[in-house]
Order: C-alpha cells, then sequence, then structure tokens
C-alpha cells in the first residue's frame, strides 16, 4: 500500500493572517503538508517564512516556483534559507508556468522548459553541497565567461551558509510527457495538475516508465504529489454546488489558460480521452461563454479528480488516488466555515 501525506494549499486571496492563524487547526487535525501558490500574485517565499515560524511539524512546499523568474542559484539560496528556518522542512517545487505568465508578466523568453529543469536540479544539489559554483550548462554557465556575455570577472563561489541539509527534495510540476519523464528522472517528486486517477497509466505510464528507468536508486521513490477539491457531506446541494467549483476550475485551465493550439491542460484532458470535450471547452471559454464552459466539463471527471460527497465516496476516491500512486495529497477543503473544514480535514487524515 502506497503511504499517503495529507497536505492542503494555502489561497493566495483572502486574509493571509487569518489564514496562517486557522492553519494550527489543520495541523493539530493531521495535516502534514501546506503548500503556498506563485502565480502572479504575492511571492511564495515570504508567506512561506511566515509559516514556518507559525508551525511546528509540516512540510512546507512551493508549489509552484516558476524557474524562469530566479536564477538557478537564487532557487538554491531560497531553498537553503527556509528549510534553515524551518528545521528541514520545506520541499523546493519549481515548475515551468507558460509563457502568458512568463513573457507577460516576467518579461523573460519562454524556452526550452525540459533542459532548464534539467540545469536548475543540477545546479541547487551543487551549490547545497557546497561546491563552488562552476556548471557549464547549455542554457547556464557559472561563472559567467566573457564568451557568454560576462565581464570575465565571475568567480565561482560556494554558498556561505552550510545548509541543514545538502539533498533538500525537489518537485517538478508537469503534465508534459518530456517534463514528466524528467521528473520521474531526476527528482524527488512530480506533481500533475487536474489528476485523473483512473487514467494516470494512458496519461503519464510510458513518460514515468522511461524517466523511472533512467532514475539514480539513490533518489527514492517516486512520489506524486496531485491537489483535489475536498467536501464530505450527503447534503445534495453542498456536493452540487462544490462541483460546480471544480468545473469552473478546470474550465479555466482547460479553456482559457493558453492559446488554440498551446495549452497544456487542454492537451492533458485530450490525452483522458476528452478530445472532443476539451475543443467544446476551449471554444466556449475563448469565446466568453465562460458558465458554458463550466457545464461543458464532462462529468465523470470532474468526479474522479474530487474528494466530494459521503464519506464513503470519499474513502473510494482516496484508494483511488493511493492505486494511482499518489503519495501526497493536497486536498482543498470547501465547507462553508473553518470548524467543518478542520472536520473534513481530521476525516481525510484519517482515510489518508
Amino acid at each position: 500500500m502506497t503511504s499517503m501525506t495529507l497536505g492542503m494549499p494555502i489561497n493566495y486571496a483572502g486574509d493571509f493572517r487569518e489564514t496562517i492563524d486557522n492553519l494550527a487547526d489543520f495541523e493539530a487535525a493531521g495535516v502534514g503538508r501546506v503548500t503556498v501558490p506563485e502565480a502572479y500574485s504575492f511571492d511564495a517565499v515570504s508567506q512561506l517564512g511566515y509559516i514556518a515560524a507559525r508551525t511546528e511539524k509540516m512540510e512546507l512546499q512551493t508549489g509552484i516556483l516558476p524557474m524562469y523568474s530566479r536564477t538557478p542559484t537564487n532557487l538554491a539560496m531560497t531553498a537553503a534559507g527556509l528549510d534553515y528556518i524551518s528545521g528541514g522542512r520545506f520541499i523546493l517545487g519549481i515548475g515551468a508556468s507558460g509563457p502568458q505568465v512568463i513573457e507577460g508578466f516576467h518579461g523573460v523568453k519562454y524556452d526550452y522548459p525540459v533542459g532548464r529543469a534539467r540545469e536548475n536540479a543540477d545546479i541547487c544539489r551543487k551549490i547545497w553541497r557546497r561546491e563552488k559554483s562552476e556548471y557549464q550548462g547549455r542554457h547556464y554557465t557559472l561563472p559567467l565567461t566573457e564568451e557568454n556575455g560576462g565581464t570575465g570577472l565571475g568567480k565561482a563561489l560556494k554558498i556561505i551558509n552550510h545548509p541543514v541539509r545538502d539533498r533538500i527534495p525537489m518537485l517538478l510540476a508537469a503534465i508534459g510527457p518530456k517534463n514528466t519523464e524528467l521528473a520521474a528522472e531526476m527528482f524527488e517528486e512530480f506533481q500533475p495538475f487536474l489528476f485523473h486517477p483512473e487514467y494516470v497509466d494512458t496519461a503519464f505510464g510510458p513518460a514515468l516508465a522511461a524517466g523511472r528507468a533512467k532514475r539514480d536508486p539513490a533518489l527514492g521513490e517516486l512520489g506524486i504529489v496531485v491537489q483535489a477539491s475536498a467536501l464530505i457531506t450527503e447534503d445534495a446541494d453542498q456536493i452540487e454546488n462544490a462541483l460546480q467549483l471544480v468545473r469552473h476550475h478546470a474550465a479555466l485551465y482547460i479553456g482559457g489558460m493558453g492559446a488554440r493550439g498551446k495549452n497544456f491542460y487542454n492537451t492533458l484532458a485530450v490525452r483522458y480521452g476528452y478530445a472532443d470535450e476539451a475543443k467544446l471547452i476551449q471554444d466556449l471559454y475563448l469565446d466568453g461563454k465562460k458558465a458554458e464552459a463550466a457545464a461543458a466539463v464532462p462529468e465523470d471527471l470532474v468526479r474522479a479528480m474530487s474528494l466530494i460527497g459521503p464519506v464513503s465516496l470519499v474513502a473510494e476516491r482516496v484508494e483511488a488516488f493511493r492505486g494511482a500512486g499518489v503519495t501526497v495529497m493536497l486536498a482543498s477543503p470547501v465547507a462553508p466555515t473553518h470548524a467543518e473544514r478542520v472536520e473534513d480535514m481530521g476525516q481525510l487524515a484519517e482515510l489518508v
């Protein structure tokens, strides 16, 4: 049986201090990991530093730091710093994001996501081992030489502090075949999105197998981290309202997160077998018909990637995720009150 940890994401909207004040209740209920996203909102690092000071045991994960907006050594320093102040509880989650955010918000060219992720992992681990910053890659050169546009004055350096761990766990957010293969080859954890456990082999199987075949045994078994909305209730209206939230969330990504022909989430839905539905969702969404796009998200997809319903049904879904190899379940509780959300997470902790 796959060992599974219950985690939860922190929403980057709302009252952050109130959210963190409530986080102690979730930690006591059995939540073992918290993640903070970084899209184009507040940065995740400052928030995780605050969370580190307010929690005792739960793991802290970035979910996800776009690797284009920081140099590899900056990522390494950031991870070492968060690992230090948390007493060794940090997981560095990185990902490529997409050209709309990277080029639109950061003004950085979006290119070679797989190659850059590989070199980021190499450089971070070199820095954590306190080796000199000497690296010759296709995308990153340390020190930067005159031939590569530098002054020639760059010096190979070691990080001054001794990191708490010389191998901080790294997670790669990925849904495309090449990135998924790289995650299975080089990273401690792999985080897909809009995860349908019954189609894990269809959507990710060949890429995961190819990556695992090249995996260093020292990395241990690959962890799989997924996110799902959670609500334990028998109230039909509450269930439908929660499923509606999932529909709209899925439609945003399948329909709106990318241009026609360049939407990674739409392509994932196609790999799940929803080719016609994926096209319809995108057409409706890009035409401004968001409600109709949400209604077009297949019911079985909505229910499969959620933990919503009576406790018996939620228990079945937990086992489906476990059977797909999931090791960390990031549950987003959607009950209307804090007390109900804590209760749901406590029940989930028992199931997980």
